[in-house]
């Protein structure tokens, strides 16, 4: 007992430690209260240790000598934002995980631009008068999809949910049940139809709807006639479904608008870039759909948003719901968004600048040529305990985006006689920038589809990391 009595009396009084350089230094980045928060908890800890028997007098002293630099690092750690950037090695271009649609480095300096200063978000500066936040956007993409208005708000559900509340609320929506899909999160259609006030009446099967499933559903509180995409996957085998036109043309016929709820907006045809056909947005409204929604990021490869297309007669319906400033998009979601639209004016600048496209674009000599160059930069940190080679795999899209989809690509392929392939994971995802890979059978795969050029001193360093620390253990 009197020697730990004895331990405890070495311990260093808060007072002293608030005092000294290293702290001092501390209360430039930091509050006082959270520095002396962090002096507390490592005292605290240190007291634990002593109580538990876990430190010899030398033990001890050596860890007084370090109390501030464990301050240090308590209050670096608490200081660091959550939310940091990471290398996306598994491959996956649209990964819901690591943030989706990446944004070209053109908009993020125009952002900084317009979000640093004043602006004229909701200003005409023709008339000097109020403004619409929505006329930065809406010309744009009616050129792009050839609709006649537009309207954006922060993601596709809303967009669902505001299309929905506006022109179905306390009446009927007729979906094919085989298109009643979950979206992502355990947000399904249905509940989303629930939520606007509208009552769903789903017709046909799983895999057969005819159009007469939907005619023969027509009734006096039909308000909407709705196609779902199953862009997050597929029914394949025994199965059938009403195209795009054969809806239209019943819409028309019943006096009832039909909207179409693509997910995924995609404004180029993939099928030339060696993807599958996916149905882009400008065909939807080429077939005389009333209101398309879809996302702004995922394919599209812009920020977080839910645009909502048409004749203009339903847009302006929304634009004047409640529910639409709930929903609107601020400064920095327009900005990116318009910044992004405009390169899709020119297919060859929206395919070299747009993050997403540029990486599912990809072609297989750009592969191997990046896989060659990181080969090169990992061999230069002799890492002899590890066995590394460029190997074929594939890619996926993610976010819900061609779920069949395969896209060959090239990996560099690491494993190891000597030491735990799961430990390189780990160790990997704890490097001051996180490398986040994939493993499957043993075997370590960074994928050249989603690594830059500019992160492949990072991979290299973040390996020689990671393996330093797995044979420090």
């Amino acid at each position: 007992m009197n020697n730990i009595t004895n331990l405890y009396s070495r311990l260093p009084k808060i007072d002293q430690i608030l005092l000294s350089e290293k702290i001092e230094e501390l209360f430039k980045i930091s509050s006082r209260e959270m520095v002396t928060e962090a002096a507390r908890e490592v005292i605290a800890e240190l007291r634990e240790s002593i109580s538990n028997k876990n430190l010899t007098l030398e033990d001890l002293d050596y860890r007084i000598s370090r109390v501030t630099d464990d301050i240090e690092q308590k209050v670096k750690i608490a200081i660091k934002p959550r939310l940091r950037r990471v290398i996306n090695g598994t491959g996956v271009v649209i990964h819901t995980n690591l943030g989706r649609s990446l944004i070209n480095r053109e908009t993020m300096e125009y952002i900084t631009e317009i979000a640093s200063n004043y602006n004229n978000l909701e200003f005409d500066l023709e008339n000097g008068s109020r403004g619409s936040r929505y006329s930065h956007l809406e010309d744009t993409i009616r050129k792009i999809t050839g609709a006649e208005a537009a309207l954006v708000v922060n993601n596709n559900a809303a967009a669902v949910v505001l299309v929905l509340s506006s022109l179905a609320k306390g009446k009927e929506v007729i979906v094919s049940r085989g298109e009643l899909v979950e979206i992502g999160g355990s947000f399904r259609i249905p509940e989303v139809m629930e939520q606007s006030g509208a009552a769903l009446i789903d017709v046909g099967t799983t895999n057969k709807t005819h159009l007469v499933d939907y005619e023969n559903s027509i009734g006096d509180n039909t308000a909407v006639l709705m196609k779902v995409h199953t862009s997050n996957y597929r029914i394949l085998g025994f199965t059938e479904s009403v195209s795009l036109e054969e809806l239209v043309g019943l819409g028309q016929k019943c006096g009832i608008p039909v909207i179409e709820d693509l997910g995924s907006g995609v404004l180029l045809d993939l099928s030339k870039y060696g993807l599958q056909h996916e149905p882009t947005v400008q065909e939807s409204i080429k077939a005389g759909v009333d209101i398309v929604t879809f996302s702004g990021d995922k394919l599209l490869g812009g920020p977080q948003a839910g645009i909502i297309i048409g004749k203009k007669k339903y847009i302006d319906l929304m634009k004047k719901h409640p529910l639409n400033r709930a929903l609107r998009v601020d400064k920095f979601t327009i900005t990116a968004l318009e910044s992004t639209l405009k390169m899709y004016l020119s297919e060859e600048i929206a395919v070299k600048k747009i993050p997403t496209l540029r990486m599912l674009t990809m072609t297989q000599e750009e592969l191997t040529s990046k896989a060659e160059k990181l080969l090169l930069e990992i061999d230069q940190k002799n890492l002899d305990k590890l066995k590394i080679k460029i190997t074929d795999d594939f890619s996926q899209v993610g976010g819900g985006s061609m779920p069949l989809e395969q896209i060959p690509t090239k990996c560099i392929m690491i494993h190891s006689d000597e030491i735990s392939i799961t430990s390189l994971e780990k160790n990997l995802r704890s490097y001051n920038t996180p490398i986040i890979t994939r493993i499957f059978k043993d075997r370590l795969y960074i994928d050249l589809r989603t690594v830059d050029e500019y992160e492949f001193n990072e991979v290299a360093e973040g390996l020689k990391f990671a393996l330093e620390n797995i044979l420090k253990e």
